[in-house]
């Protein structure tokens, strides 16, 4: 869309259906999908690429390059997937050479003043309210919620459908499908209400709880719980994500409330 108050570099490539608001600054080798708003005073700077039906609102940074000193310029991009939204004055920084790019998924709803770092990968239906602050190279599944002011340790992972509670946090790996709250981050339960709304039947739910209880409420360690969880409990597409979640993790999983 022609906007004379707004400046779009002539490298970028703009669907024609694409409004930009005015005194937005669009830079060269930028991409952005037909249907977008791009709302007032919003930079998107090189190496962006935006999906289809996105909004991006008043003040946001997007492709901004990292706050890394390690960073050398190299050519990275900063993505974002169809039908996601972006509010004010949320920062989103490019990829290093790392991973080479920052993904936020589709359909995700990221509120006002968060910062997604360098290197972040974040999945689809992602929610993050208000203050969320991801550091560098965090990987994030799909479906999961970080409430207000939740603060996540560079490297860490998320696994999908988690809940984590505002104001946490986060410096442990938060496996899937649960709660995370209290200080330090704990496992306080299943994300039921979650799992629940995106149509998680009762007996699914009741295994991914079960599974839970022998990782979280007995006297098991990490190891011993997984090769319990393996022999003992029916092999499904949930169990097997959580056990490999767990292998997979290198700064750990978070404890439970009562363990040590």
């Amino acid at each position: 869309m022609n906007q004379p108050l707004a400046y779009v570099h002539p490298g970028a490539k703009i669907a024609k259906n694409v409004v930009i608001e005015p005194f937005t600054t669009i830079h060269n080798n930028v991409v952005i999908g037909e249907g977008t708003w791009i709302g007032s005073n919003v930079t998107i700077m090189e190496g962006a690429r935006i999906g289809k039906n996105c909004n991006i609102f008043p003040g946001a940074v997007i492709s901004a390059t990292p706050q890394d000193l390690k960073f050398q310029d190299e050519e990275t991009t900063a993505e974002i997937g169809d039908n996601t939204t972006i509010r004010e004055y949320v920062t989103v920084n490019r990829g290093t050479i790392d991973r080479g790019k920052t993904v936020i998924g589709k359909n995700c709803l990221i509120m006002a003043y968060c910062h997604i770092a360098h290197d972040c990968f974040v999945g689809d239906y992602c929610i993050f309210s208000n203050n969320s602050t991801l550091a560098g190279h965090i990987t994030v599944g799909n479906h999961v919620v970080l409430a207000g002011m939740t603060a996540v340790h560079q490297f860490c992972m998320i696994g999908n459908h988690a809940f984590v509670t505002g104001g946490s946090l986060v410096r442990k790996d938060v496996p899937p499908y649960v709660k995370a709250a209290r200080e330090p981050l704990s496992y306080v339960g299943i994300n039921s209400i979650g799992l629940r709304r995106r149509g998680f039947e009762t007996n699914k739910i009741q295994e991914i709880q079960n599974i839970y209880r022998i990782l979280y409420q007995k006297t098991y360690n990490n190891t011993q719980a997984s090769e319990i969880i393996e022999a003992e409990m029916e092999a499904t597409p949930e169990r097997d994500e959580i056990l490999q979640f767990i292998k997979n993790s290198k700064r750990g999983i978070m404890k439970g409330y009562f363990q040590n």
